[in-house]
């Protein structure tokens, strides 16, 4: 079951948009709702990402917490929905890997008047099986699974309807480069 307890009263508050600050540069007590969108093959960091930088003040909604149900992807849409209607901010930590699976989630963030913010982990396959061997449990996915993401995968765009898009990419000492996407 998600947690979808509420933040404090100051952090749940919506106030206006920022015009010039990204998610990741807000420090004050006050954030706009948000719906986080991470995008990218399995194994390309972005649970670590959400764990690291949003934990704290979004909400986790991810396919991979109903690993066996059928339907995933209405849970994950209502979940969303019953999140955001609480005025909690969400991230969606899924590859979300064409247009069109990313469209059903921005559609439901603008219908609650939230801001739509995608982080695009932008790494090799290569990278991605590397860093899934380090994996171990149900972290650990078969590396046909990376393959098969990669096909699918779309890279995103700003005309999507993205308030602010971010590229992310691994250096090789493994920190984060975070591009803002013009």
């Amino acid at each position: 079951m998600l947690d979808m307890t509420k933040n404090s009263d100051a952090t749940r508050r919506r106030i206006a948009p920022r015009s010039s600050t990204s998610s990741l540069d807000c420090v004050s007590s006050q954030v706009s709702l948000e719906c986080i969108i991470l995008i990218g093959l399995p194994g390309a960091g972005k649970t670590t990402f959400y764990r690291e930088k949003f934990a704290a003040t979004h909400a986790h909604i991810s396919k991979d917490l109903w690993p066996n149900a059928t339907g995933r992807a209405a849970k994950q849409q209502k979940a969303i929905e019953e999140t955001l209607n609480s005025e909690k901010s969400v991230v969606v930590d899924n590859t979300n890997p064409t247009v069109a699976e990313r469209a059903a989630i921005i559609e439901t963030a603008r219908e609650h008047g939230a801001r739509v913010i995608g982080y695009f982990f932008d790494i090799t396959t290569r990278a991605a099986v590397a860093r899934n061997a380090n994996r171990t449990g149900k972290g650990k996915v078969p590396n046909v699974a990376i393959f098969t993401t990669a096909k699918r995968l779309q890279p995103p765009g700003v005309s999507e309807g993205f308030d602010e898009l971010y590229r992310v990419e691994i250096k090789p000492d493994r920190s984060l480069q975070i591009t803002r996407v013009p």
